[in-house]
């Protein structure tokens, strides 16, 4: 277990990856699916908010941060109105979907499975950008991903109490960060395959 103070290098982390995230968006090249990113500025408050009552100290902050930086997303893309990505019939089940998770969790006073339902609505939410970035790759951006997950990491090497509540939501966004970043480069690691 690290030192608990490690842990405000998730802060710069973080920021570099949201930096190039907003750059791509200016330009045009990184389009968001704003269903995934609006639940994304929700679930994370929700979820560090749980945590903190579980007992989770500092390395809470990266859940908690990674609500402040979907939200900016949000605000970004709808002022670049062509920067985003239209909504399908699929992202409006998964985000009702995620909602009905959301809201299963609001009104349930276990912690452990308030929790449980949180990651699902999260994980509900990444479905139309994991989608999306499978048949378009282009249209993302990985260094808000790796972000992501390389300040999750860090949360959850400073973790003192391991409960469900405490390192659930940090081993999810680890887990689906990852499969994003494997997702978007998933044509050159084939490609690669084949080559050797």
């Amino acid at each position: 277990m690290l030192p608990e103070y490690i842990i405000y290098t998730a802060v710069p982390i973080y920021i570099a990856g949201y930096f190039f995230y907003f750059k791509d968006i200016f330009f045009g090249q990184t389009k968001p699916n704003l269903v995934s990113w609006s639940l994304w500025a929700m679930i994370p408050f929700l979820g560090a908010f749980f945590q903190i009552k579980a007992g989770a100290g500092l390395s809470v902050l990266p859940v908690l941060i990674a609500g402040f930086g979907p939200l900016l997303v949000v605000i970004v893309s709808l002022y670049r109105k062509n920067s985003y990505w239209k909504i399908t019939k699929l992202d409006i089940a998964c985000g009702i979907l995620a909602l009905l998770a959301l809201i299963f969790y609001v009104l349930n006073y276990n912690l452990g499975i308030s929790i449980l339902f949180a990651v699902l609505g999260d994980m509900l939410a990444f479905i139309p950008t994991f989608v999306k970035s499978w048949k378009f790759p282009e249209t993302e951006m990985p260094s808000v991903y790796l972000a992501g997950m390389l300040s999750n990491v860090v949360g959850l090497l400073i973790i003192k109490d391991w409960s469900f509540a405490i390192y659930s939501f940090g081993i999810y966004f680890v887990v689906s960060n990852t499969i994003e970043l494997f997702i978007l480069y998933h044509k050159k690691i084939f490609k690669i395959k084949s080559i050797s």
